[in-house]
């Protein structure tokens, strides 16, 4: 009898454990997803009712110097908050599937993305056009979570990545072959590539 209770008291001692494991779980992906989005906001509103809008200016302007500066700041930029909302949907949808995984990519795939999109979009976009937006991420997010399989061979995250085609693909084309005007295929193209290439750097391959 004795045992009996010591088994079931530490059997629900595991229970509780887990679950608090659990809840730390889901507070941290809460904070990093809903801390992104509460800086992208508050940068979007600042901009708005402070400096009207100019800080847009600060965005990538093609083979210029000046235009150097929106490398890195480009996805904390955005042409109003339509635009911001349409980005936020986004981020939280991708953004969690890669943070429930491992947090840790989430920020690769936006330090890749940013920084390959960015320069990418400095070197090849028409001359006087300004480019600002996360979209470019959040096209790294997704191309993070459908290359990701195919890179590490492995029958769950082949099938999970092929889930992510069917469901990321149509918006992956339409921001890659865009059919309305302003909309930067070159940050999205190399935005795409940046999570691409982290998905090939933090690969886990199944053991021969």
């Amino acid at each position: 009898m004795a045992g009996g209770v010591k088994e079931s008291v530490s059997g629900g001692g595991a229970g509780v454990v887990a679950k608090r494991a659990l809840r730390a779980e889901l507070r941290a992906q809460v904070v990093v997803l809903g801390g992104t989005l509460a800086l992208l906001w508050l940068i979007e509103l600042v901009d708005q009712i402070a400096f009207h809008g100019r800080l847009d200016e600060l965005g990538i302007k093609p083979r210029t110097l000046r235009g150097l500066i929106g490398i890195p700041l480009h996805p904390f930029l955005h042409a109003g908050l339509p635009h911001l909302a349409a980005n936020s949907v986004g981020l939280v949808l991708a953004g969690w599937f890669i943070v429930n995984r491992r947090r840790r990519d989430y920020f690769l795939v936006w330090l890749c993305a940013t920084l390959l999109g960015g320069v990418g979009t400095w070197l090849i976009a028409p001359a006087a056009s300004l480019h600002v937006g996360a979209s470019g991420v959040v096209m790294g997010l997704m191309g993070f979570l459908i290359a990701r399989g195919f890179f590490e061979r492995r029958v769950f995250a082949i099938i999970n990545s092929v889930v992510m085609l069917l469901i990321w693909g149509g918006g992956i084309l339409r921001g890659l072959f865009p059919q309305e005007q302003g909309i930067s295929w070159q940050v999205h193209l190399f935005g795409l590539l940046g999570g691409i290439l982290v998905a090939r750097l933090v690969r886990t391959r199944r053991p021969r």
